[in-house]
């Protein structure tokens, strides 16, 4: 299963998920080990620490402080990890409204956080390109 690479296909048939939860991001210095019992939606080795994207009520359970509270929008449409500007595409339309957005891509699907309070303006960007792109 490679997914699909072709701009224009990924564009038409991406189906926008806004997930209920609010999202927030963490860091954890180099030694720190990662909370016992915490169910991260991504952790990221970097020189400076850990990142942890994590539900924003997990982190005040396991009191982490973070930044970036965001919403979470899954792309249901299975990308390639060698498809060729899907993301850059998405985040240069989402720019042009203002708006910042941290893609993360899995193996199937790609999916972006953006800020909580434009959640819906950002479903309404990537519908508006799934209609422009057209079926």
């Amino acid at each position: 299963m490679s997914g699909l690479t072709n701009l224009e296909q990924l564009i038409r048939s991406m189906e926008p998920v806004l997930a209920p939860e609010r999202y927030i991001f963490v860091t954890l210095q180099p030694d720190e080990l990662l909370p016992y019992g915490l169910k991260p939606r991504m952790v990221f080795e970097e020189e400076e620490g850990t990142t942890v994207i994590c539900r924003q009520s997990e982190a005040a359970d396991y009191h982490l402080n973070g930044q970036f509270p965001c919403r979470m929008i899954t792309l249901n449409v299975h990308s390639s990890l060698e498809a060729v500007g899907f993301i850059a595409r998405i985040a240069t339309r989402l720019a042009a409204e203002g708006m910042g957005v941290n893609p993360v891509s899995g193996y199937f699907h790609d999916h972006l956080f953006v800020p909580e309070s434009r959640a819906d303006d950002a479903l309404d960007c990537l519908r508006a390109m799934i209609t422009e792109v057209g079926a």
